[in-house]
């Protein structure tokens, strides 16, 4: 069985834990964007996730503890939730080994704490995120998922945001690269390729 196949295999589990991930960030009111369920969002870096998880993913076992950790990727930082939590929500659909995955991506794409985007996101964190199989691609599918978004808006924050994020991203990739053979590491050349190509999308004007 390949990895499409096994994708199509745990649709109807991957669906749960979507519509559960769903419920809990509706669950303690937190939007995307100020206006859109956070469910939105989730959905935009699973779909990301569903692309290209052949690239990184030769393991059958490993996929759903991927697609658990893409849509339950900020259920620490902003869903109250803690590390034993995620784990505990994991084993429900899982096994033990499945679910140290998967609650280990999730942790590793917590923020630290910080006075400001900086220190929330600095070396340690992206330190987190490097040391652990698959962090690395859910964390570019995260950031896919905001570029597109912000690039797509044309509000004021979202202009706001799409300076942030093209300022940072030369060193968001550099973060992220791990120097390995290992594919579960690796950032999927197409990814990455979208994510500069998501940029010039906003004239240099709005970057005065």
């Amino acid at each position: 069985m390949d990895i499409q196949h096994k994708m199509e295999e745990l649709l109807p589990v991957i669906n749960e834990v979507r519509n559960d991930a769903h419920a809990l960030h509706a669950s303690v009111n937190h939007a995307y964007d100020r206006i859109r369920p956070y469910g939105f969002h989730l959905d935009m870096v699973v779909n990301w996730v569903r692309n290209y998880i052949g690239e990184v993913c030769q393991e059958e076992q490993d996929v759903l503890p991927v697609f658990f950790a893409a849509f339950y990727h900020d259920s620490i930082e902003d869903a109250r939730l803690t590390y034993n939590d995620v784990m505990k929500t994991a084993l429900q659909i899982m096994d033990e080994q499945q679910a140290f995955l998967a609650t280990e991506i999730v942790y590793a794409l917590t923020n630290e704490k910080g006075r400001n985007r900086s220190e929330r996101a600095n070396e340690k964190y992206y330190e987190g995120i490097r040391a652990v199989p698959y962090a690395p691609f859910v964390k570019l599918a995260d950031r896919l998922a905001n570029t597109s978004y912000a690039f797509s808006k044309g509000t004021a924050d979202s202009l706001r945001m799409s300076k942030v994020y093209r300022e940072e991203l030369p060193g968001f990739l550099a973060s992220l690269k791990v120097e390995s053979d290992d594919k579960r590491f690796c950032l999927p050349e197409a990814m990455v390729e979208a994510l500069w190509n998501v940029i010039p999308q906003v004239g240099s004007e709005n970057y005065v």
